[in-house]
This record gives C-alpha cells, structure tokens and sequence, in this order.
C-alpha cells in the first residue's frame, strides 16, 4: 500500500495535471467547461460510486472515487481561475470542520481553536449515538452563527438546493411539517395523489403545453416523495431498488424470447413479462 507522503506526493501530481489541462494549451474539451456544464457528471460519479458499493466491487469502487475525485480538482481550479477559493481552501476547511467536529478525538482546545462554540459537551468515553448528538449541536450552532452574519433566513433555506431532487423534496417535507404544515395522516396523501393524477390528466386533455405537463409531473413525484416520508421509506433508495428489479425482469424477458423484443406484439411482450416476474417469485 502506498504510504502517506506517497499520497500527498500524488494528490499534487493530480492538481498540477488539472491545471496543465485547464491552462492554455491544455485539453480544449476540459478547458471548455463550466460549473453548470460539470454538474451533471458530478451527480453520474456520485451513482457510480454507490453502484460499485452496492455491488461490492473494490476495483470499481476505487476507480469510481477517483474519478469522484476529480470533480473536486476541476470545481477547485475553476474557483481558482476566478479569484475565489482553490483546493488549499477546500482541504484546509474540512481539517478544520473535521476537528471542531470531534473533540471527544483531538481534545474541547484543538476543537475550540478549529471554531467549535459548543459548551458542556459530553466527549468522556462516549458512543456512536452521543457522538452524533455532539455533532449535530456543534452543526446547529455553526447555522446559527452564520445565519447571524447573513441575516434572517426561512426555515426551508436550510435545505441545500444542492441535493439530487428526491433527496431535497424529502427533507423539504419534513422541514415543512415541523411547522405544523404536513398532512395528518397518510391517508390525506393518496387523496392528494389522485388530485395530482386528475390534474396531470386534465393538462393531457387540454392543449398540451409541456411546460405545464412538466410542473403537473413535478407536482405528482413530490406528492409520491411525500407518502414515501410518511411510510419512512427513503424514496432514493427504493426507486433504485425497482430500477434493479426492472433491470433484472427486463433481461429476463430478453432471455426468454426467441425474436428480438421489437418484433413482438405488445400482448406478447406483456406475457413475457408477467412470466418473469413469476419466476423472480419462485426463487424468492
């Protein structure tokens, strides 16, 4: 395994390489790119990371963080080309964030010296639970000191716009029903859900306007993330769960059929189907 000064030697190889391809005279394509032009790959890498877990795939995995890794370097040389922060500044915030964050490991000083303005924290031979509840305090007070300087905020601007979409509606929910603002039971969810279903078909029927679809769409997956927070399901996981189940069925169906599926009747395909899903039952 390589050693610790092996790695720091080789994360700087790897930030001097993303300044030689965003530099002129570097790759065009690299050079090209944009904060809102890398997003997406940012959120492909994050997938492909929890992918190679789920599949316990090592090899992967470490390829995965690597290339997880280097939305960090690109994000950080853009910020730097502009004057605002580089990658020194990412790495020493979170040594500091880490420390604050820990002072049942470095000590109430080291972690007061790092920002930490938590008192009367318990951090003696602790466990997981109060380790995460010394966290979340130490969390909260730093909001709150920023909320200081920034000025009053709402209570839903403690959500990061920057979570995937599921993600962000769940914890908009739940932020909104500490409030007093949330349906009472689950019941009230599957009349709103059939409202959203009626509305979305009436959009459908009238002249379609994709805009308008695509707001009614948005407002029935919100709905579904809703009930899904309500059953305390996470809807993330779930959905990629059915997308597996639907992966697997489909290649059965594959499997099984002698013709290319394009060639079949839609009754056929249907058949195929419904056998695959008899056969992933049986061997449950």
């Amino acid at each position: 395994m390589p050693s610790d000064q092996d790695a720091g030697r080789q994360f700087a190889e790897a930030v001097a390489i993303m300044a030689r391809l965003r530099a002129p005279g570097g790759c065009p394509w690299d050079r090209e790119q944009t904060f809102d032009s890398i997003r997406k790959y940012t959120l492909e890498e994050t997938y492909e990371v929890f992918d190679a877990i789920e599949r316990r795939n090592w090899p992967d995995l470490k390829e995965e963080l690597g290339d997880l890794l280097l939305q960090v370097l690109f994000y950080s040389e853009m910020a730097a080309e502009a004057g605002d922060f580089n990658i020194s500044n990412v790495i020493e915030g979170l040594n500091r964030k880490l420390i604050r964050r820990h002072p049942h490991v470095f000590g109430d000083e080291a972690a007061a010296a790092a920002g930490n303005v938590a008192e009367g924290l318990e951090t003696e031979g602790i466990d997981a639970k109060q380790v995460l509840r010394n966290w979340e305090q130490i969390k909260q007070l730093e909001k709150n000191v920023q909320v200081k300087d920034e000025g009053s905020k709402g209570r839903l601007d403690a959500v990061p716009r920057a979570l995937p979409a599921l993600a962000e509606a769940t914890k908009l929910g739940s932020k909104a029903a500490k409030a007093g603002f949330d349906w009472p039971d689950v019941r009230g969810l599957f009349d709103k859900l059939q409202e959203e279903i009626e509305e979305l078909k009436a959009e459908l029927v009238e002249k379609p306007d994709a805009a308008a679809i695509a707001a009614e769409v948005g407002d029935l997956l919100f709905t579904a993330v809703n009930l899904a927070r309500h059953l305390h399901v996470d809807p993330e996981f779930a959905l990629r769960e059915t997308n597996a189940k639907f992966r697997r069925r489909f290649a059965a169906m594959e499997a099984a059929s002698e013709a290319p599926l394009e060639a079949l009747a839609p009754e056929s395909l249907e058949k195929l189907w419904d056998e695959a899903k008899q056969r992933e039952r049986h061997l449950k």
